[in-house]
């Protein structure tokens, strides 16, 4: 089942695992320690992989309403970055829904003009990116005949103007990866409160972004299920009552494998999650595990509990998105049907709870459900977690590295160019050679940086000679 792998210009050393008091049974591998590569970003404090300073967190294991935040008159106004893609036409789902709670002011897309015209049409923002700049013609035609028509910015200029659009009080971030950065920095910077989607806004930024969310007095709000239960359960927690974070996964589509079945794993069974349809990277992370230990790392940053206090539990009816438990070992959950409205609602209308639908919103029947059940995760199976988990503990640039090369390592598994198992490989080899020129306290550029390289490293990981980088 273990490969045997090996790395050119080897020097002696524990493997980034071990080095983090961590290693996954008969997947194990042996990395050294590489020596500095040419071409690398200056730092301001290079350190092994040690436990470091944390940023204080989004939401110190409790949330509380400032006064004035318990209501808004009249329809908030909110930005939307990545209108095209799920999380954003969910959110303007909601936004139709409830035209006297929700306004939008401004959108943000890639290069769907025709789902972006059709928004435009709909909810008139005065503002509009996409991203492709040589769209910009073809929106326009596409708005030739409509009454409204918005100021549009095209590039990586217009999406950050959305972002901080003067009119706006909350910016949902929903673009995928380190592209949604730079954004999500410019709408903190302009003062405006983050529904957060954007995972690498924490995972890889969260040494920032954090202090400036603090030093700006915005409020990241989770707007994914798992962190959107933790939030509302911890609401109105006094100081120190938190004891421990429980996120849920579903298992994936391999939570009842054998172990020794995952050498055979293709691609096609990957993306069978048992519970519902989704896109295929976000199925493989769910088939690995990954997603979830991502989601650790940001319940770090986000609620401030350290890594020995928040675990994953195996829930396969994904009713209860998540768990607290509380200093006197009270546990408080959060239940619902499976639906990512809820906590995009929620993140929007916070610390105010909206009344929907029954038909759209339909209620939660636990006796029609029938029974609950759990089971302790393989760490076997699911090697990702030890490697989250390290990632976690090394901090600074080392958690974006985990997210770009488990990216990338997707990306390949899906186009046939590695098998499942590498993808765990491909992953902890990125890190390990990331070691040596980790960052504790990043700045923007690099934590892009590194994000960048750990993507080029990943890619160039040869299956043929063993999971070797290529020389360069």
């Amino acid at each position: 089942m273990a490969l045997k792998l090996s790395l050119p210009g080897e020097i002696g050393g524990l493997s980034f695992l071990e080095s983090c008091g961590r290693t996954f049974p008969q997947l194990k591998v042996g990395f050294p320690s590489r020596r500095k590569e040419k071409g690398t970003v200056p730092s301001r404090g290079r350190t092994s992989c040690s436990i470091q300073q944390a940023p204080p967190p989004a939401w110190p294991g409790r949330a509380v309403a400032e006064p004035g935040r318990t209501s808004w008159g009249g329809p908030k106004p909110i930005s939307i970055v990545g209108s095209t893609g799920s999380i954003g036409t969910q959110t303007l789902d909601i936004v139709a829904e409830h035209p006297d709670k929700f306004k939008v002011v401004a959108l943000a897309a890639g290069s769907n003009v025709t789902l972006l015209a059709d928004q435009i049409k709909t909810f008139k923002p005065q503002l509009v990116a996409i991203r492709n700049e040589s769209l910009v013609s073809e929106l326009k035609e596409a708005l030739a005949d409509a009454e409204h028509k918005p100021e549009i910015i095209p590039g990586e200029e217009g999406i950050v103007e959305v972002a901080r659009h003067p009119d706006a009080v909350t910016v949902v971030t929903g673009i995928v990866g380190c592209a949604g950065l730079k954004p999500t920095v410019a709408a903190i910077e302009a003062g405006k409160d983050i529904a957060l989607a954007n995972k690498e806004t924490l995972i890889a930024g969260g040494p920032f972004v954090l202090p400036l969310a603090h030093k700006h007095k915005v409020k990241i709000l989770p707007a994914d299920s798992e962190h959107s239960a933790v939030f509302q359960c911890i609401q109105g927690l006094t100081d120190g009552a938190l004891r421990r974070v429980i996120l849920t996964a579903s298992g994936g589509a391999f939570r009842d494998w054998p172990v020794e079945k995952l050498k055979d794993v293709k691609v096609a069974d990957a993306l069978k999650h048992p519970n519902w349809n989704m896109g295929k990277k976000i199925t493989v992370d769910s088939a690995t595990l990954f997603n979830k230990g991502l989601e650790v790392i940001e319940a770090h940053y986000l609620f401030g509990a350290e890594y020995d206090n928040i675990d994953i539990v195996i829930h396969p009816q994904s009713i209860i998105h998540s768990m607290v438990e509380t200093q006197d070992s009270s546990v408080l959950a959060q239940l619902g049907w499976p639906d990512m409205r809820l906590p995009i609602l929620y993140t929007l209308s916070w610390p105010d709870r909206i009344s929907c639908s029954e038909i759209t919103w339909p209620r939660l029947d636990l006796c029609k459900l029938g029974s609950l059940t759990f089971k302790t995760p393989d760490n076997v199976k699911y090697p990702s977690m030890d490697l989250a988990y390290a990632a976690g503990r090394a901090g600074g640039t080392m958690t974006g590295v985990l997210s770009a090369a488990n990216e990338k390592a997707v990306e390949m598994f899906i186009d046939e160019k590695i098998s499942y198992l590498d993808i765990f490989k491909v992953v902890e080899l990125t890190c390990d050679a990331h070691r040596n020129d980790l960052i504790a306290n990043p700045s923007l550029e690099e934590i892009i940086h590194y994000d960048l390289w750990a993507r080029k490293f990943a890619a160039n990981l040869q299956p043929a000679s063993g999971l070797s980088p290529v020389p360069v």
